[in-house]
């Protein structure tokens, strides 16, 4: 498990591409539709996605795991599980809830395989 982004949920996604941008010199490094984006974080590996977030979701991690129905399948019965596996454009997502209420976000790249 690999951390790959910092998940942050905004209310609109232009205006928090500028502020990131503008006032802290982060790079645009992808954009998903209207509501989804990546900014690069200067001298990090780990990138901050922010999301018009529809569901109230709380800032948190994603992780990049090999195969996220492998994952969801071996933790099914020890984790609480949010969202289960779905498809998402470079592969599979879930997001699970920690003892202390802290969601963990996975993701695998199986669509870029």
């Amino acid at each position: 498990m690999k951390l790959v982004f910092l998940y942050h949920p905004v209310k609109n996604l232009n205006d928090s591409l500028s502020f990131y941008k503008d006032r802290l010199g982060f790079e645009e490094a992808w954009r998903e539709g209207d509501n989804t984006a990546a900014l690069t974080i200067p001298d990090s590996d780990v990138q901050l996605m922010i999301e018009v977030d529809k569901d109230n979701l709380v800032p948190g991690g994603v992780f990049l795991v090999d195969s996220v129905d492998s994952f969801y399948a071996d933790h099914k019965n020890k984790l609480e599980f949010i969202k289960g596996p779905v498809d998402i454009p470079p592969g599979r997502f879930a997001i699970y809830r920690d003892i202390s209420g802290n969601l963990f976000r996975i993701i695998d790249l199986s669509k870029e395989k």
